[in-house]
């Protein structure tokens, strides 16, 4: 667990800074887990490797739709088991998108709700979660046909996965009162890869989220991107 000052220091950064939060970071690795993708941080414009999770898709329509990156796609068959052990049955909608499917989406989205609700509820094209091969969207049984909304995170399924995700690597990218931060309405549909380690200590800091933790990781990271770490050999 992270030290309770290091902790402290970040929430109470949080508490006096928001606009902190659209901060850059340099060229991010797009094989890169922790890879941060937001209104400020561009999606990976190379293709990803990707493979089809063996997983329920919510129908054969969207069958071609629920690829992902291979350590995300055993996470989620992981994910689903583990849920499917208990009597929770969850199913894919929609894995990666490419720049011109999700660009397709904020237009609809758009034309049809108008440039605020777009902004609140979908990503620009090249800058959409989608985009890394990393996300998923869910439903689950007890939902089936009603779409994705934040009902589902009241549902028995929407439930589980808020409590359970992190321990198969997972995150609810976009939780509920903090559209200030992610720049997002709540979406207890949406669940991001990030790995076993940052999952855990994600849930372990409770209310936070993924750009919080970035943050808080952001002194190292930033000069691991920019290839600027140490060697701890000695001269």
């Amino acid at each position: 667990m992270l030290p309770l000052q290091t902790v402290a220091a970040i929430l109470l950064g949080a508490a006096m800074s928001f606009e902190g939060w659209s901060f850059t970071l340099p060229n991010q690795d797009p094989t890169d887990t922790l890879i941060l993708v937001n209104k400020t941080n561009k999606a990976p414009m190379v293709p990803v490797a990707l493979v089809l999770p063996d997983v329920k898709p919510i129908n054969e329509r969207v069958a071609g739709n629920i690829y992902m990156r291979p350590d995300a796609a055993a996470a989620l068959e992981e994910l689903f088991d583990g849920a499917a052990q208990e009597g929770i049955h969850l199913y894919a909608v929609s894995g990666y998108r490419s720049y011109s499917t999700q660009k397709a989406i904020f237009d609809r989205k758009r034309r049809e709700r108008g440039e605020r609700v777009a902004n609140l509820s979908s990503a620009k094209a090249g800058y959409s979660e989608h985009q890394t091969g990393l996300a998923m969207d869910f439903e689950g049984e007890s939902m089936l046909g009603q779409g994705l909304n934040e009902a589902i995170g009241e549902s028995p399924e929407g439930i589980w996965v808020a409590q359970n995700c992190w321990k198969y690597g997972f995150i609810l990218r976009y939780p509920k009162g903090k559209t200030k931060i992610t720049g997002y309405i709540y979406e207890p549909w949406h669940v991001r890869y990030v790995g076993k380690e940052a999952s855990q200590e994600i849930h372990e800091l409770g209310d936070i989220t993924f750009e919080e933790y970035i943050l808080l990781k952001r002194g190292d990271r930033v000069k691991y991107l920019k290839g600027e770490e140490s060697s701890d050999a000695e001269n």
